[in-house]
Order: structure tokens, then C-alpha cells, then sequence
């Protein structure tokens, strides 16, 4: 037995009752192997300290991540009510080790670093790939994952989501064992005997002409060739539509027409999204546009979405050279649930019909996504890990 995984699910009203049901059903499902890491997925519904020690009941001191959601995903597709999910492994040849790193928002960098780091120093040279879960409404995400890259190496493999609050954008939740965190990165670390295919893949088509960020900082797109940045939307639907975006959030438009960013070593722009504007024109944005860079206006589809999802699954089964997915982990954009609405399920029925239907799968609707640009695992010296908005991102362990 080299990998086996169970997924378990729960909905009660009682925070801890969802929080052990769930972790009772994923233990069920190792049939007797013992859980050496459990993940869990939670709504911010749920008093997340009572959920946690819920799942602690059942896991005992089995060593524990997870983060708050903007939505569940399990084998059976994409939860339509708040739950809590969880995940439990075992394995003969796959050893965990976790760490936290925080206070994001005294500095992100440093924060993604020491998480890093921390679980570097647990695993020791022998680590291969991480998982991260970071908060990002109180940092820049960009640099979470700049800082993981200054512990581990430029080209090395990480993957994960950030945490969310159910669309709210207040506050989000990351786990480590007993505790409940905010404003905080938890990495996970994986080392031993297994093998890790990723795929990254947006499927959101740019439209119009290349532009230039002619002023920007950070997430704050200011201007763009010159100009206002909300020209970007006035060009394309007209001034008059595009001033009502001055007065109401961007953020329900931006889940169809987000901002692409050209990407060297990517074969698609990664994505932006735009989250308000204010009255001299300035967009703000889920994640950095650097000064200087080329961006364009995108547009997205169901169609083209559930398109690229079988195509990221595909590239993540190839990374495996012919072995068979034993886990799945997704980290899915909550645009892309908005985008999809009552159609979310075939998103991850294409995943599935590549990766295998049966296989546990667990996963969620995230404020941004890490991983390597295309997916890259196997060429290292390609391996560049960005931060992704709007993209799904597929995890298969094997």
C-alpha cells in the first residue's frame, strides 16, 4: 500500500457534529490503514474552532491542514450546501510534515517564507513538493508565493489555494493541527515514494488588442497606456456602461471579463481579477500587475472552461508516466463557480472522466490559486510557480 485516500462529508447544523461526521466518514473509507494526514475544507458557516475539534475527536493527533472555503468539492462533484470535507491519507512511503508562517499582513513574503522554511526543516532535503494555504485578503499573494520560492528554490513544485469566506471577503480561516488561524500561510510538505501530475488551466479567450500597465502598484492598476485603467472596460462597452462600474463592484463582471497578464513560460496569460475602482479610474486587483507588463482584456465561457479542465486533467495524469491517481486535490476559483452557477458539476465531471470517477477527490472554491506555470513538474528547470486567479488547478497524487 503505497497511497490510499478516503473522503468524507457532513452537513449537520452542530459545528462539531459536521466536523466529526465528516472526519469519521473519510477514516472509514482507509479501511482500517491509518491516517497519516488529514485535510480539512470548511465553510465559514461552521464556528470553525468547534469544527475543528470536532475533526480532532476522530483524527486524534494525526497530523492536520485545511482552510476555510468559498465552496466544497468531494468525488461526487461540488457541494451545493455549506459542508465540511475531509480528507484522510495513508501511506506506507508518503511522510507529512506542516508548518505555519504568519502574520501575513506584517508581510507577506516573510510569512510564506517561514511556513516554507519551517516545513523544510521538518522534512529536511528529502521534500518534493508543498502545498500551501494562504490568506490573501491580507496580503499580496504574489509575494506569499515569492517568499515559499525563497525557501525552497525558483523551480520548486507548489500547489494550493487561498482560503475563503463563502464570497464575503472579510475574513478567512487556515488550520494546523488544534489551531484555528488568520492572516496566516499553513504548507504542507510531502516526501517518500510517490509521484505528483498538476494541471493549471484558465480556458479565458483575450479580446481586443495588447496593452500596456503604464502605472501600477501592486494589485493597483492605475493606468493603462496612459491612461485611466478603467478604460480598459470603457473602450470595449462604452463610457456610459462602464461608469456604472465607478458606483457598483467589478467583481460580478470581472468573473466573464477579468484582466489576462502575458506570462513568460505560460501558453495562457495569467488572470487578474478586478475587484473595485475608484474615482480617478484605478482598478484594484486580486493579485499584482507589474509596472510595464502587457495585459489584455479576457472573456470567458462555460464551454471553453469545461474544455481547458479536461485538458489540465490530462496533463496532470501524463506527469504520472502510466501510474494511477490514488488522491485528487483541486483548487478551483470561486469566479469559476460563479461563472459555471447550476452547470459547476461539469467542470469536475471533465476532470474526472480523465483522472478516474472513483478516485477520492476533494477540493475548493478559492480567492486564488499556486502553482507552476503550465502545470510544469517534471523539468524542473521549468518549474515556475506563480499565483493564478480564475484558473482550476488539479493536484493528482499516485
Amino acid at each position: 500500500m503505497s497511497l490510499t485516500a478516503g473522503v468524507g462529508v457532513a452537513y449537520d447544523e452542530d459545528s462539531f457534529v459536521s466536523g466529526a461526521t465528516a472526519c469519521q466518514d473519510a477514516i472509514g473509507h482507509l479501511k482500517g490503514a491509518k491516517a497519516e494526514a488529514i485535510i480539512v475544507f470548511s465553510s465559514v458557516k461552521y464556528n470553525q474552532q468547534d469544527m475543528l475539534k470536532g475533526v480532532r475527536s476522530v483524527s486524534g493527533q494525526t497530523l492536520l491542514v485545511g482552510s476555510s472555503t468559498a465552496g466544497e468539492i468531494i468525488t461526487d462533484g461540488p457541494v451545493k450546501r455549506n459542508s465540511v470535507v475531509v480528507m484522510a491519507l495513508a501511506s506506507e512511503t508518503v511522510k507529512f510534515y506542516a508548518a505555519v508562517g504568519k502574520p501575513v499582513s506584517a508581510g507577506p513574503r516573510a510569512a510564506g517564507k517561514a511556513a516554507a522554511e519551517e516545513v523544510k526543516k521538518l522534512a529536511g532535503e528529502n521534500l518534493k513538493t508543498f502545498m500551501m494555504l494562504p490568506d490573501v485578503l491580507k496580503g499580496n499573494g504574489a509575494d506569499i508565493v515569492r517568499g515559499v520560492l525563497d525557501a525552497l528554490g525558483q523551480h520548486f513544485p507548489v500547489v494550493g489555494g487561498a482560503s475563503g469566506d463563502d464570497f464575503q471577503f472579510k475574513q478567512t480561516y487556515q488550520y494546523l493541527n488544534d489551531q484555528v488561524y488568520s492572516d496566516s500561510v499553513v504548507g504542507l510538505g510531502l516526501t517518500g515514494e510517490f509521484k505528483i501530475g498538476i494541471g493549471v488551466k484558465h480556458g479565458w479567450i483575450p479580446v481586443g488588442a495588447a496593452m500596456t500597465a503604464t502605472k501600477s502598484e501592486g494589485g493597483v492598476l492605475h493606468e493603462v497606456n496612459g491612461r485611466p485603467a478603467i478604460s480598459i472596460y470603457e473602450d470595449y462597452f462604452g463610457e456610459k456602461e462602464a461608469a456604472i462600474l465607478k458606483t457598483e463592484t467589478l467583481a460580478r463582471l470581472a468573473i466573464t471579463y477579468p484582466i489576462g497578464l502575458k506570462q513568460e513560460g505560460s501558453d495562457e496569460l495569467l488572470i487578474r481579477d478586478p475587484i473595485s475602482v475608484d474615482k480617478n479610474g484605478s482598478i484594484t486587483c486580486a493579485a499584482e500587475i507589474p509596472q510595464g507588463s502587457e495585459i489584455r482584456l479576457m472573456i470567458g465561457s462555460v464551454e471553453e472552461a469545461v474544455k481547458v479542465a479536461r485538458q489540465a486533467a490530462q496533463t496532470a495524469i501524463s506527469q504520472l508516466d502510466g501510474a494511477t491517481p490514488q488522491a485528487i486535490i483541486i483548487f478551483n476559483c470561486i469566479a469559476r463557480n460563479k461563472l459555471f452557477g447550476d452547470r459547476s458539476g461539469e467542470e469536475i465531471t471533465a476532470i474526472q472522466e480523465i483522472l478516474g470517477r472513483d478516485v477520492p477527490l476533494i477540493g475548493f472554491y478559492t480567492y486564488g490559486e499556486q502553482a507552476p506555470l503550465g502545470g510544469e513538474v517534471r523539468n524542473i528547470e521549468k518549474c515556475n510557480p506563480a499565483f493564478h486567479n480564475e484558473t482550476v488547478v488539479i493536484a493528482a497524487l499516485a
